[in-house]
């Protein structure tokens, strides 16, 4: 790729520099006189002579944590393919766009890029407004470089007014730039880094640790909501109580970890014969809850008799040893007018999960009435 000049120049090789460092990336170029030739407003252009191209070694050892993906949003094609040219050869996986609505489609689609550089130069000069368009998104942090004219300080200002990270001003000379995308690789690093964690204490806090279901103070969280939802749109709303039957009996016999290995075994199993949007929590012990939005008690029957049938299916394979397990359930549901709460409703499931045990166990109750609230 040449520079580019003005109209009366001839494209010539532009740059180079000694090294610039980028997370663990290394470039190097060799020497050579100057980093712009012209005034046409440029990004860059490169020679080459790359004494380590892209896709050696050093990129070879970022294999693991992946390439990261950068958006290019500026309306001059020219300094667009130039900027573009050089972060491919670098490695990275880039995606261009030339006006603030195609950027907005990556940056919304699934794999979105986590850095975007956004000129000043977008139709109706909306770089700074595509920046404040990125600060609303949700999910993980896009770390944005905004690329201002050359000399125009309102430029600056207004790249920065509108959320961006860092700014340089075109036409940019790649020591710069190396050195801005050297920190912009180390902040996603850090949030993604960060997003991870989050969701790691999420997860723990939400779900319980043996069998990775919704667990007891998560579940209720979330059926208050569904009962608020079923309140606005005068819709029905299931909850399943499930319990497993003789369950004593497994640990007393097996041990302890023929226990766990059961209710891992039936919670994955529930997961199988539920909806994808059911909830299913572990309730306490063997006991189990299951949350049918939408549904009212005909198909929420149908919904507890399918877990029962697919827990009592086939033998659990525990220590060379089959054990034949089943389950009793009980089922209770509310029409969005009716006067209930969540504590009335589950209540009512585990009235009926109860004479459900009493009527000799691996069946499903239902309860007589909609609970009245308490």
């Amino acid at each position: 790729m040449g520079a580019v000049g003005s109209s009366n120049e001839s494209r010539a090789p532009i740059w180079a520099f000694s090294r610039v460092t980028t997370c663990d990336r290394s470039r190097t170029c060799d020497t050579a006189t100057s980093m712009i030739i012209g005034t046409t407003p440029t990004l860059f252009a490169i020679t080459h002579t790359h004494t380590e191209a892209a896709g050696g070694q050093d990129q070879r050892a970022d294999s693991d944590r992946g390439v990261l993906r950068i958006l290019i949003a500026d309306e001059e094609d020219e300094s667009r393919d130039d900027l573009a040219g050089v972060l491919g050869e670098w490695g990275y996986d880039v995606v261009t766009a030339h006006n603030d609505t195609t950027a907005w489609k990556a940056l919304t689609e699934p794999d979105s890029p986590k850095l975007a550089i956004v000129g000043y130069s977008l139709p109706d000069k909306s770089g700074a407004k595509l920046c404040e368009m990125i600060r609303y998104l949700r999910g993980s942090y896009v770390y944005v470089i905004f690329l201002a004219r050359e000399g125009d300080n309102s430029d600056v200002s207004d790249g920065m007014a509108a959320g961006a990270d860092a700014c340089i001003r075109k036409p940019v000379g790649l020591m710069e730039f190396g050195s801005q995308l050297s920190a912009a690789e180390r902040i996603v690093t850090l949030q993604d880094e960060l997003l991870a964690t989050q969701e790691h204490l999420r997860q723990r806090a939400t779900h319980d640790a043996l069998t990775g279901l919704w667990n007891r103070a998560a579940i209720l969280e979330i059926f208050a909501g569904e009962l608020d939802r079923a309140k606005r749109e005068d819709i029905s709303v299931s909850v399943i109580m499930a319990d497993l039957d003789r369950f004593k009996n497994v640990n007393d016999t097996f041990g302890h970890h023929a226990g766990d290995v059961v209710l891992q075994e039936v919670a994955r199993r529930m997961r199988g014969a539920t909806r994808p949007y059911d909830m299913v929590a572990r309730y306490g012990g063997e006991e189990f809850l299951v949350i049918v939005p939408r549904c009212d008690t005909t198909f929420a029957s149908y919904v507890a008799e399918r877990i029962r049938h697919t827990i009592a299916a086939e033998p659990i394979r525990i220590d060379g040893h089959d054990l034949q397990l089943t389950v009793s359930l009980g089922v209770a549901s509310v029409r969005g007018g009716q006067d209930t709460n969540g504590d009335s409703l589950i209540r009512a499931a585990d009235k009926a999960l109860y004479r459900a045990k009493n009527s000799g166990r691996n069946c499903v109750a239902v309860a007589d009435t909609c609970p009245a609230q308490a």
